[in-house]
């Protein structure tokens, strides 16, 4: 309407005004309301051409869009694997801060696990103990064994030097007693070693190992029961949280809750999706006005930190049927970052809500370069002006939100 009444002032009007004051036409007699068409054809006609011109150069250099909010993330609550609730420690809606438990499981299996775990480990370590006093043991067993065959080499070292002299000092059963013993305190020396190292790698290896892997066994079985209890891995405020005790609750099919991290009360960004035409003209750098609904009568000033390099309609993934594209009726939209362009310019908007937003394009830079010629400099003149459009309708809409919600909806 502002587009059709700024052009008809430059059209329709001096029509009207040759008409009136040149030809002499008077309303009621030659302008009535069945030959306004045809008297002031030329000008109805060059107006209607103007206001389409001036629609589309302002929509197109200063694109609008209603598709804007202010999206925040949300962690959902589950637990790593399914059980039913024995105990919640919190309540729906409430601040949480990171490392506080929310709720726990029904334990009785995991803490089985651990009574057994320990166990297991109190038992190689008295293995330990025991094999430890079996080396002392074993490595007396080998001295006392050293000092055998050290007694009998000596008895038999000295029944050769009897056998040697030549007189019939020994008998033959003695010598060979004598060497027997040698030989059976030998054999013994020598099983008393394997013992003893055996033992040795029993107590240096094999039960260390034994220890280890129950301490392993026992930390698994700690891990798995702490997992029973869910902890706040974030700061935030806890919603649609309905559990009771005695629910089961499962990380495929039934999640607890959802968690709305503290960070997203600070967010100074928001999500526009603007069309596809407005791809040449929106770039990084390029500023920005929002209104939103939870802030009425407030623009915020805005700056474009980034443009999504790619339309989420276009995605595909591979399946077990050939993509039509003629299915895919809606055409995308391009989604922009706008972030606050002063500090807090955001605060008081609630996260998720609804905005307007305006996108303006500035030819400051281009129009002082002095590169241009005289009509490409008018022409961008005109197209940096013509934003001010824009901008005073997106005051309008501002004016009219409250009013178009809590009247006219019917709400």
């Amino acid at each position: 309407m502002f587009e059709l009444l700024f052009c008809a002032l430059f059209t329709i009007f001096p029509n009207y005004l040759v008409k009136r004051y040149i030809y002499k036409q008077r309303w009621g007699k030659e302008l009535t309301f069945f030959t306004v068409w045809y008297e002031l054809r030329w000008g109805i006609t060059a107006c209607a051409l103007m206001t389409v011109s001036l629609i589309a150069l302002i929509f197109y250099y200063h694109p609008s869009t209603t598709n804007v909010s202010t999206f925040f993330r949300t962690v959902t609550i589950l637990p790593e694997s399914a059980g039913r609730v024995e105990k919640v420690y919190i309540e729906s809606d409430q601040w949480v801060k990171k490392g506080e438990p929310l709720f726990s499981l029904e334990s009785s299996s995991q803490q089985a696990a651990v009574k057994a775990a320990r166990s297991t480990l109190a038992e190689v370590q008295a293995m330990y103990s025991d094999a430890v006093g079996g080396l002392g043991k074993a490595e007396g067993q080998v001295q006392v064994s050293r000092a055998r065959l050290a007694q009998t080499e000596s008895d038999y070292k000295r029944y050769q030097i009897l056998a040697s002299s030549g007189v019939d000092l020994i008998s033959k059963q003695s010598f060979e007693q004598a060497k027997n013993n040698v030989e059976t305190s030998l054999g013994r020396l020598n099983s008393n070693i394997s013992i003893r190292d055996q033992m040795v790698a029993r107590v240096e290896k094999i039960l260390p190992a034994k220890e280890k892997h129950a301490e392993d066994v026992l930390e698994q079985a700690i891990v798995e029961f702490e997992k029973t209890t869910i902890y706040a891995r974030t700061s935030g405020q806890i919603v649609q949280l309905m559990l009771r005790p005695g629910d089961i609750v499962n990380p495929l099919l039934r999640p607890a809750g959802l968690l709305i991290p503290s960070d997203v009360v600070t967010s100074q960004a928001v999500q526009a999706g603007f069309s596809q035409l407005a791809a040449p003209v929106i770039k990084p750098g390029v500023v920005a006005e929002v209104v939103c609904f939870s802030k009425p009568f407030t623009i915020i000033p805005m700056v474009v930190t980034d443009v999504q390099s790619s339309i989420a309609n276009g995605q595909m993934r591979p399946t077990d049927q050939i993509i039509d594209i003629q299915d895919r009726n809606k055409p995308g939209t391009l989604t922009v970052r706008l972030e606050a362009l002063y500090n807090n310019g955001l605060e008081g908007v609630v996260p998720g809500s609804k905005c307007i937003a305006n996108a303006y394009t500035n030819n400051h830079d281009l129009i002082a370069s002095g590169e241009l010629s005289t009509s490409e400099w008018i022409y961008y003149h005109v197209v940096d002006t013509v934003g001010i459009v824009q901008a005073l309708l997106l005051r309008v809409q501002a004016l009219f939100i409250p009013l178009q919600n809590l009247v006219f909806s019917g709400h």
